[in-house]
């Protein structure tokens, strides 16, 4: 599954049959060759007998299957990016003739107004005419930019402002290259997903404010339904739910969701919990995001963790409630619920849009990258390990198709900024404020002293790829559960998730986020140095 880079000549040979495959200048591998290439593969594994033989021709008949599987990869990215670039090519096309229609409307209006005026020019608008064809002329360097980067810069920006500022000059024009911003997807069914944050006017390049500012919920119309989600097998937790579900419906008339566990709970307490309401199969809790206003956790990140977890889609801000033995995402104390949960219905209120990745396996007999199982969602990390085996791990990483590394050691991390503080922080990586956008690539216990961790963009697709030469299987878990073992050829892809998961603050997001460190990890926390000396006047 892992797509491979062929920057030098390879070579197989079979009998009196040779085939070599090279890279010519354009970047691309013909495809003919790549056939050619991979059918000399094929024939040669199935007349080279490998029952019976040393162990070094197991190995390298693994590799030629892997080399064959990369041939054939870059035969179909060939043809996607020939159809790309036709694509971009047609687009091009259309919005220069669209300029030069336009410009000619603008032209022919300049006309009429200068013959209304008495000083029309006819060899003055010819020569007009004329620049303006050679123009919007195509050319072939900024075309394959265009092409290539999705970046126009063929277009003429006018500045409008020193037109009117000189009326015997109205002719002239400012010239400042522009150009445009474009996203694409990888396929209609891509992993990538549009985040309209970046904007641009006369070649200024702006963010939006959501990469910038601290975000807040403002209820349009008041809640309705509430979620509470408990941590199980704790008495103080369950005499607080009770207590908290009281309360909302006799003073605020809510109605009120919960676990069918918690349920029965309320229940032997006493019948008058009969209003509560909860959900029988899976299938309608796919549906809770669409009756659920606001979910209240009752316990620690573990159960963020869960409720985030129940959510496939869109998920409700959730409001956490610290119950736990250490809270990174559980800012509110239980202590005061009724005035925290005052403040939150009433609105508005600061929360963290804290993101999630988006995790498929793809098995090696999968006939593309969407033939996947299940797609898991996971608020803090997914870990590929070693499991029980005694061997290294040997994984593959690319970014985007891009190598990266090869993994030995214990195993890899792939954490969300949320989960920065969880797994990763005690493998040595950073901690990351959980508005940064961005997927922590973090070995654990790597067998080199130079392997140092990595934040990646939150656009990019890592896939992690177990090798056919790998010794053991991997074994790849999401947020500690969901285990799943990665055998030789399998993959597994990681991108940010579309849907993040909005927890309420206290004060804003980073306010909470140090005090967390500051609480949770005693962060920097050491004797102030003593002054024993002179001091410097």
């Amino acid at each position: 599954m892992s797509p491979s880079k062929l920057d030098s000549t390879a070579s197989f040979g079979n009998g009196d049959a040779s085939i070599s495959c090279s890279k010519p200048e354009n970047g691309l591998v013909d495809s003919l060759s790549l056939f050619h290439s991979e059918k000399a593969v094929e024939e040669l594994l199935q007349q080279t007998p490998v029952e019976g033989m040393d162990e070094h021709l197991i190995e390298f008949s693994e590799a030629l299957r892997t080399v064959a599987k990369a041939l054939r990869r870059a035969a179909e990215g060939k043809a996607s990016a020939q159809a790309e670039a036709a694509e971009w090519k047609r687009r091009y096309e259309l919005e220069r003739t669209r300029n030069i229609q336009m410009e000619r409307k603008a032209r022919i209006a300049e006309r009429f107004s200068a013959e209304q005026n008495g000083d029309f020019d006819c060899g003055k608008v010819e020569n007009s005419d004329n620049q303006l064809v050679q123009q919007n002329e195509p050319d072939e360097h900024s075309e394959k930019g265009c092409m290539k980067h999705g970046i126009c810069s063929h277009e003429v920006l006018r500045d409008r402002e020193s037109d009117s500022n000189s009326k015997g000059d109205h002719n002239k024009m400012m010239r400042k290259a522009s150009f445009k911003l474009s996203w694409w997807c990888k396929g209609e069914n891509g992993d990538q997903h549009k985040h309209d944050i970046v904007s641009f006017e006369k070649g200024n390049i702006t963010t939006a404010e959501r990469s910038s500012k601290q975000i807040s919920l403002k209820w349009e119309s008041d809640p309705q339904t509430l979620l509470i989600l408990t941590k199980p097998n704790s008495v103080s937790v369950r005499i607080l739910c009770a207590q908290m579900v009281r309360w909302l419906k006799e003073k605020k008339k809510l109605n009120i969701y919960v676990e069918p566990r918690v349920r029965v709970e309320l229940l032997t307490e006493s019948s008058d919990f009969n209003y509560v309401q909860t959900w029988k199969d899976d299938r309608e809790i796919l549906l809770l995001h669409t009756k659920v206003d606001l979910v209240i956790t009752l316990g620690g990140d573990g159960t963020v963790l869960w409720a985030a977890s129940m959510f496939k889609g869109p998920v409700p801000p959730i409001v956490p409630f610290s119950l736990g033995s250490l809270g990174f995402m559980t800012p509110f104390h239980s202590e005061h619920y009724k005035e925290c949960l005052d403040s939150v219905l009433r609105g508005p209120i600061s929360i963290t849009l804290r993101h999630r990745l988006l995790c498929r396996v793809v098995r090696d007999a999968a006939k593309n990258e969407y033939d996947t199982e299940e797609p898991i969602l996971v608020l803090n990390e997914v870990t590929i390990d070693r499991g029980i085996s005694s061997y290294l791990t040997n994984l593959e990483c690319y970014c985007d198709n891009s190598f990266v590394t090869c993994v030995q050691g214990d195993g890899l991390i792939l954490s969300t900024t949320s989960g920065s503080t969880a797994y990763s922080l005690a493998a040595g990586g950073s901690m990351v404020h959980p508005q940064v956008p961005g997927i922590l690539f973090t070995p654990i216990c790597p067998h080199s002293l130079s392997f140092r961790p990595l934040i990646l963009p939150e656009h990019v697709t890592v896939r992690i790829v177990v090798p056919f030469n790998s010794r053991s299987p991997a074994w790849a878990s999401f947020d500690g559960k969901d285990r799943k073992q990665l055998a030789a050829g399998d993959a597994l892809l990681c991108s940010m998730a579309p849907w993040p998961v909005p927890t309420a603050c206290q004060v804003d997001s980073t306010n909470d986020f140090l005090r967390s460190i500051h609480d949770g990890l005693h962060w920097n926390l050491r004797k102030t140095q003593s002054f024993d000396g002179p001091r410097d006047l």
